[in-house]
């Protein structure tokens, strides 16, 4: 049977995109704080904020160099991929969500709406496919 390798985070953008393009078309970096709150043993309400280092290739990077800024909230769908490389003779390594799905939540786009943007991955070689938007979610709620 197959693995899967799922990640789904909510959280807010902790520094405007880094865009770099290339010949084949351009890759978006940028971390991603999420949060979780809960109680110590003593009851003391305490938040703990992660990091996540994360990664998107192809036309959607054309959305977030638009649209995603420091501090907006979005909901990211990708996959857990680990590499390694060399920094002044030492080898590091570096754990980043490779994004599929981005959805810009919030309604600093005008008018409220959520855009979703798809990017299916079929090979780590060709990242690309372009991305769908949807413009009113609201429809998908089943309430």
């Amino acid at each position: 049977m197959a693995g899967v390798n799922k990640v789904i985070l909510v959280g807010n953008v902790g520094k405007d995109p880094d865009i770099i393009t290339f010949e084949s078309g351009k890759k978006a970096t940028f971390s991603l704080a999420t949060s979780e709150k809960y109680r110590d043993k003593e009851g003391k309400s305490t938040e703990k904020t992660e990091w996540h280092n994360i990664v998107f290739w192809g036309p959607v990077v054309d959305v977030i160099e638009k649209y995603v800024k420091k501090g907006k909230q979005v909901y990211i769908e990708g996959k857990l991929s680990s590499r390694s490389y060399e920094k002044d003779g030492q080898t590091r390594y570096i754990t980043e969500v490779v994004g599929q799905n981005l959805t810009l939540l919030g309604g600093s786009m005008g008018g409220g709406h959520t855009e979703h943007h798809t990017q299916n991955n079929n090979s780590d070689e060709t990242p690309y496919i372009p991305p769908t938007i949807e413009s009113s979610p609201s429809d998908d709620l089943p309430f």
